[in-house]
């Protein structure tokens, strides 16, 4: 299923790492995806909990997990987990991707029980009950669209909506390299392949963003399929559900003031700069990449 400037974050290891279990509050949350686009979610978390330390990991080097193998995306999805908790000590872990979480969170709730881990998936329920016409778009990966994770998801909502499904080869990528023309243009298609928008029978009236990517791409989206269609995304549920988990665990940071967002990645340093960039534009952040 929401910037003010970061704190300036260490150029080691934040929050808690290293620190006694006594001292959990104050360790960062991890959230991490194949790029940049998991920090539309680190921005719906950073509004509603500017007080808490993250880590925000992006593996723009296996970059989009959307056109891998499920296998692959777990492997990448543990590896990274498990940096997160062993070298940072993190409090709790958002699976900032669609595809990821489809292909790997059973499994890592599996392997980190005592880690409350948050995962995303596309927001068809609300869509259902938003929509009037019960006509659904669904705009996504194609990994997303063919998991079983999302299988189940739209097989419980049967009979309350008609879902269309768009994968969108290639969009999250182009978002992830800021091109914009490309991404303008991808958008127009996909949108277009819908079919009929609006609020009449047999017309889509409401659209889910089924990559955490597309929400960086809003103001298109919108543009394209008219002001008056709901377009729905995944940021602000997320963030609600992480304050929830954490406030149940006792581990809610309570302190004053904003806190610090420190990047990581496994991308060249090309890709590094990128990703501070895209931090500097979409949290005003500058964060120290490693």
């Amino acid at each position: 299923m929401p910037t003010s400037q970061a704190g300036a974050p260490s150029p080691g290891a934040p929050g808690a790492a290293g620190a006694a279990p006594g001292s959990r509050i104050a360790a960062p949350i991890g959230v991490f995806d194949s790029g940049i686009g998991g920090l539309s979610i680190l921005r719906a978390m950073r509004a509603l909990m500017p007080q808490e330390d993250y880590v925000y990991y992006a593996d723009t080097a296996h970059a989009p997990y959307g056109e891998r193998e499920d296998g692959f995306v777990l492997e990448r999805a543990q590896a990274i987990t498990r940096e997160l908790v062993d070298r940072l000590h993190i409090k709790a872990l958002v699976v900032a991707c669609n595809t990821a979480t489809a292909a790997a969170i059973a499994q890592l709730r599996a392997e980190w029980p005592q880690l409350p881990i948050v995962g995303v998936e596309p927001a068809l329920k609300p869509a259902a009950a938003f929509s009037r016409t019960h006509r659904v778009g669904v705009l996504a990966t194609r990994g997303t669209l063919a998991s079983d994770k999302f299988a189940q998801l739209k097989a419980s909502l049967e009979g309350q909506a008609t879902f269309v499904l768009q994968p969108c080869d290639g969009l999250a990528a182009a978002i992830e390299a800021g091109d914009t023309r490309r991404t303008d243009t991808l958008l127009a298609q996909y949108i277009g392949a819908l079919g009929p928008l609006g609020w009449h029978e047999g017309q889509i009236d409401t659209l889910v963003l089924g990559c955490t990517h597309y929400a960086f791409a809003m103001e298109t989206v919108q543009r394209l399929a008219g002001p008056q269609l709901r377009v729905l995304e995944t940021g602000e549920p997320v963030a609600r559900h992480t304050r929830r988990l954490l406030a149940e665990a006792g581990l809610a940071q309570s302190r004053a003031g904003m806190g610090a967002v420190h990047l990581r990645g496994s991308g060249s340093p090309p890709m590094l700069e990128a990703l501070r960039a895209a931090a500097r534009r979409w949290l005003g952040n500058d964060g120290k990449s490693q």
